[in-house]
């Protein structure tokens, strides 16, 4: 005879496995759903919303009395543009607007006058990005070089006509 879970319990149930964390969250979904009884494991992904992977995990925990360590370091960080997804596009927009065209090469990408500093700098500034929350000035850097700006001292270009009057003399 199937178990029917009532409002209270679930919620009850949602919230214990929302404050549990790793491997005392799997052990207390296993016993949840081994008290369930046959089909737990469907109903609890059902009724509960957990995932059956985490749950079988929890129930081989269970069972052979080994606990699995959550290795999170080695997962690694996420990029920058998962965290921010406005950020690329804000780098974009304040690069662009100060670029400068080199009159010698019509291939050739723009110029740009600012620096990771200058752009993180703006990025808080322009957009309200926290200091906190931006990622470090080499990762900008990086981000810069992936979007195909290349930083460099942007010299004092001349005209082609005041640079042909000077020839002259």
């Amino acid at each position: 005879m199937p178990v029917e879970l009532t409002d209270s319990l679930k919620k009850l149930l949602k919230e214990t496995a929302q404050q549990l964390k790793g491997a005392e969250k799997r052990k207390f979904m296993a016993q949840t759903v081994m008290a369930l009884g046959h089909g737990g494991q469907s109903l609890a992904e059902r009724e509960l919303g957990w995932n059956r992977v985490t749950i079988s995990k929890g129930i081989k925990e269970l069972t052979t009395n080994i606990t699995c360590i959550d290795n999170y370091r080695s997962r690694g960080r996420y990029k920058a543009e998962i965290k921010l997804p406005n950020l690329l596009e804000d780098i974009k927009k304040l690069v662009d607007l100060q670029s400068q065209i080199d009159p010698g090469s019509k291939s050739q990408p723009l110029s740009k006058r600012l620096s990771a500093a200058q752009v993180r700098h703006q990025l808080i500034e322009k957009f309200g990005y926290n200091q906190e929350e931006l990622p470090t000035l080499e990762t900008i850097r990086v981000k810069l070089n992936d979007l195909g700006y290349s930083l460099k001292r942007v010299s004092n270009i001349q005209s082609r006509k005041s640079t042909h009057n000077q020839r002259n003399f």
